[in-house]
C-alpha cells in the first residue's frame, strides 16, 4: 500500500502567503485499484450489483412493474446500526419483493450549505478530526458487508474523486439538489455505471435536473481520476439511465400526483426516461418526519386505480433509521457551543428519519395496496 502520511509541500523559496490556505498535503493516497484489492468484492457481491442495477433499470423503463424503494438513514454515521438496518431491510424485502424493489441508502458524504459535519467518509469519528482515508476504507468495507447481506446499495455522488473507489458496489446513485447544476457532476454522472437520479434544484425547479440528465446522456470527454489514481482524460458514451428525483424546494412541494405527471411529461418531451422518483422528505416534508410519512401514505394511496400515475412514478425515497428523529454529532454540538452528549444508537445525526417500526408499517401497507 502507498505511503500516505501528511507532509508539508512548501519549499524554502515560498512565502507564507503563497500557500496561506494550505497547512499540509498528503504525500499520496492509495490508488482505487489498491483499495479495491484490499477490500475486494466477492462473486456474490458482484452478481448482486449486476442484477440489482438491471432490476432498477427495468423499473425505470417500465419493464418491471415493481415500485423502487430507496430507504435508509439520511447519512451513515455508525457501521453497527447501519448493518442492523440492512439486516432488517433484507427480511422486509423478502416479504414484499413481488411488488417492491428495496435499495438501501448508504450515503457517506454530506453536502453542506453551512458549517457542519461533512459525512462519515470525510470524518468517521464525527468530531472534526477528518481521518478521511480511514473513512474511505470504512465506507468501502460497509458497502461490501451490506451487499453481502443481500441488500443493494444507493448513494450520492458528491466528491468527483470518490466514485472510483466505491462505484463497483453501488446499484443506484444520486446527484443532489446542491450539485445538479455543477458541470463537473453532470459530466461525472455520464460515466457512472449505474442508474443515476438527478434531484430538482434547492429552489424546487426541475429544469436544471432535466438539463443535467440530457448532458449526462451524451458522449463526452473530461479530466478525471482513473483506477490507477492518475489524472487522465475520461471518454464516456454517456449514461442513458438518468431520471428525475422530485424532492421539493425551499418554498414548494412537488410530491403530489399532478406534479409527478407534469415532471414525467417534461422528461418525455426531452427524450429522457419518463418515470420519476419522489423523495418524501427534504423540501417535500419541510424536514418534518410526520409530513414525510403522510406524503408516503397519501401518494401510495393515489397509486391504486390510477394507471397514469403508476406509469409515471418509478419509486419512492424514504429517510429511515432504527429510531425516529435526529441528534447532533459531537462536531455539530461543538460548533453550536453545546455540551457533549453520548449518541443515541440507531438515530440519525443529520435530518430526522422515520423510525423502523413505522418504516415496516408503511412498506407492508404499500405492498398490500400494490397487490390489489
Amino acid at each position: 500500500m502507498s505511503d500516505f502520511s501528511p507532509v508539508s509541500m512548501r519549499s524554502a523559496s515560498e512565502t507564507d502567503a503563497d500557500q496561506a490556505s494550505v497547512s499540509a498535503f498528503a504525500r499520496t493516497l492509495p490508488m482505487p485499484i489498491e483499495v479495491g484489492a484490499r477490500y475486494p468484492a466477492s462473486d456474490r457481491v458482484k452478481a448482486l450489483v449486476v442484477e440489482s442495477r438491471r432490476a432498477v433499470r427495468a423499473v425505470l423503463k417500465g419493464e418491471d412493474e415493481r415500485l423502487l424503494l430507496i430507504a435508509g438513514p439520511c447519512s451513515i454515521h455508525d457501521e453497527t446500526s447501519a448493518l442492523e438496518y440492512a439486516r432488517r431491510l433484507a427480511r422486509l424485502a423478502d416479504e414484499v419483493s413481488d411488488v417492491i424493489l428495496p435499495v438501501m441508502r448508504v450515503y457517506v458524504e454530506k453536502p453542506r450549505t453551512s458549517v457542519g459535519w461533512t459525512g462519515w467518509l470525510n470524518d468517521p469519528s464525527l468530531d472534526g478530526s477528518c481521518r478521511t482515508l480511514e473513512g474511505l476504507f470504512k465506507a468501502r468495507e460497509l458497502m461490501l458487508r451490506i451487499n453481502e447481506i443481500g441488500v443493494p446499495v444507493a448513494s450520492e455522488a458528491l466528491s468527483p474523486f470518490v466514485p472510483q473507489y466505491l462505484q463497483d458496489l453501488i446499484s443506484w446513485m444520486c446527484i443532489g439538489a446542491r450539485t445538479v447544476e455543477s458541470p463537473v457532476h453532470r459530466e461525472m454522472a455520464g460515466e457512472l455505471p449505474m442508474p443515476v437520479g438527478f434531484k430538482n434544484s434547492t429552489e424546487g425547479a426541475i429544469e436544471p435536473a432535466l438539463e443535467a440528465m440530457s448532458i449526462a446522456s451524451r458522449p463526452r470527454s473530461r479530466l478525471g481520476v482513473g483506477p490507477d489514481g492518475r489524472v487522465c482524460l475520461i471518454e464516456t458514451v454517456g449514461n442513458p439511465d438518468g431520471h428525475l428525483v422530485l424532492r421539493g424546494g425551499r418554498t414548494n412541494e412537488n410530491w403530489m400526483p399532478e406534479k409527478i405527471l407534469e415532471a414525467s411529461s417534461a422528461a418525455v418531451k426531452r427524450g429522457l426516461l419518463s418515470r420519476v422518483i419522489v423523495d418524501c422528505a427534504h423540501g417535500n416534508s419541510r424536514k418534518d418526519v410526520t409530513k414525510a410519512k403522510a406524503n408516503f401514505e397519501t401518494l401510495t394511496d393515489a397509486l391504486v386505480g390510477e394507471p397514469r400515475l403508476r406509469r409515471a412514478l418509478g419509486g419512492l425515497m424514504l429517510e429511515s433509521h432504527l429510531i425516529e428523529g435526529s441528534q447532533l454529532t459531537p462536531f455539530d454540538r461543538a460548533v453550536k457551543g453545546l455540551a457533549p452528549l453520548p449518541l443515541v444508537y440507531g438515530c440519525s445525526v443529520t435530518d430526522a428519519c422515520v423510525g423502523w417500526s413505522e418504516t415496516e408499517r408503511l412498506v407492508r401497507q404499500t405492498a398490500d395496496k400494490l397487490r390489489r
